[in-house]
């Protein structure tokens, strides 16, 4: 019988076996899915303000040292867990999916099913949010999308032209890598088949030595390759984390973590990451040089700054999704008529939310309301027309409908 390595003062209650929906998903896992794409389009908005990160409209405006440090604050949090958590659930749903097609069908599915999407942002939204930003600068100016499209195209900034889609990117190569682990070691069992297949939960001091490994990982990553740098819009400084949780999604859904896991580990997490994480973001921003305006330290190199802020990072990365994955396990298991909405628009809404977050953020430019409150409006406006456009139109197209 397995025993608990979280003790608590009254008996657990029993694994949530939740519903599947047709297509074999988790609802909590769904509903957890169009959250951290709402998040997504928040770290946007976010970034159009702060000037704290890259995007392609940053408002050019004066940020005071509180809307800085808000929003820093917002934005590194957030950082920490928001991608991490897609490529974990995206790693989830691998082996399922390896397992009834086999390697062919496998990776034709990878290749349709992001592929598709990757190809129509790089060819066709890319080109189409650079324009907004031509447009609403100078409508009079001459500069046409043909004449934009042309130079996308010939100067060869197609090869990085991903946007947001390069999660797509990411996500056919490490399908690929796990394709060539499973055709090299050979079909493998899944998860239940027996009961020797049955491991135990990870613990508390095994899931500090991953925090360490991806916290490590990630200071070595950012000595050649600092925040703010990447290879084809590909920011390989938070990639070691990116690989660790995809990695850990397919162990989860092997061993099944998420229903055997107790509902005090994710309490005992949740509480690690906020009081941890931020002892470790307070003691970086006095100790650090923050306050004097000195960032460089914390980007990457061989700084001790660096290597605090990648322990924080993973820390509360690892605390917060932890939390999440299990209160809404206990919480958010089903789905009424709003969550189905948002779940089934949530990807058309990821893919297509950049020109519609650009336009939205040049049209709000004359709006003379406190940076905060700006970045609350943006984003929600740009949640809720992108929803809608999705509804109404882009999920109504055949062919953007399948891939969709």
């Amino acid at each position: 019988m397995q025993t608990l390595l979280y003790k608590t003062s009254r008996p657990a209650p029993p694994p949530v076996r939740t519903p599947l929906e047709p297509a074999g998903r988790l609802l909590y896992i769904d509903n957890l899915r169009w959250v951290m794409i709402m998040l997504v389009l928040s770290m946007h908005a976010a970034v159009t303000y702060s000037h704290l990160g890259s995007w392609y409209f940053m408002e050019d405006t004066h940020v005071s040292l509180p809307e800085t440090f808000v929003f820093g604050t917002y934005q590194a949090w957030l950082q920490s867990f928001f991608m991490g958590f897609l490529f974990f659930i995206a790693g989830f749903f691998v082996p399922r999916a390896y397992d009834s097609k086999g390697a062919i069908r496998f990776l034709k599915d990878r290749a349709f099913r992001l592929g598709l999407p990757l190809l129509l942002f790089v060819f066709l939204l890319q080109p189409v949010a650079i324009y907004c930003i031509y447009l609403f600068d100078s409508p009079s100016s001459g500069v046409t999308f043909k004449g934009i499209y042309s130079h996308y195209i010939s100067d060869g900034r197609w090869m990085g032209g991903t946007g947001p889609l390069w999660f797509c990117e990411a996500l056919l190569i490490f399908c690929a890598v796990y394709t060539l682990y499973r055709v090299l070691r050979g079909r493998m069992g899944t998860v239940g088949s027996s009961a020797s297949k049955i491991r135990r939960l990870p613990g508390t001091s095994l899931i500090w030595v991953f925090i360490a490994l991806i916290a490590g990982s990630s200071f070595l990553v950012r000595i050649p390759w600092p925040n703010g740098t990447n290879f084809y819009n590909l920011q390989f400084c938070y990639f070691s984390q990116y690989v660790f949780f995809f990695s850990a999604g397919i162990l989860a859904y092997r061993q099944d973590w998420l229903n055997r896991f107790p509902s005090s580990m994710g309490k005992y997490w949740g509480r690690a990451a906020l009081f941890g994480g931020l002892t470790l973001w307070i003691a970086g921003i006095i100790l650090g040089g923050a306050l004097k305006g000195d960032l460089a330290p914390y980007q990457g190199g061989l700084h001790w700054q660096s290597l605090l802020e990648c322990c924080r990072e993973q820390l509360a990365g690892v605390g917060i999704s932890i939390f999440l994955l299990l209160w809404f396990r206990e919480r958010f298991y089903r789905q009424g008529k709003l969550a189905g909405f948002c779940s089934r628009n949530a990807f058309a809404v990821y893919v297509f939310h950049t020109p519609v977050l650009i336009a939205l953020s040049k049209m709000m430019v004359g709006l003379h309301w406190p940076l905060l409150l700006k970045f609350l409006l943006l984003t929600l406006l740009s949640i809720l027309v992108t929803y809608v456009l999705s509804a109404v139109l882009l999920r109504r197209i055949p062919l953007l409908k399948n891939i969709l």
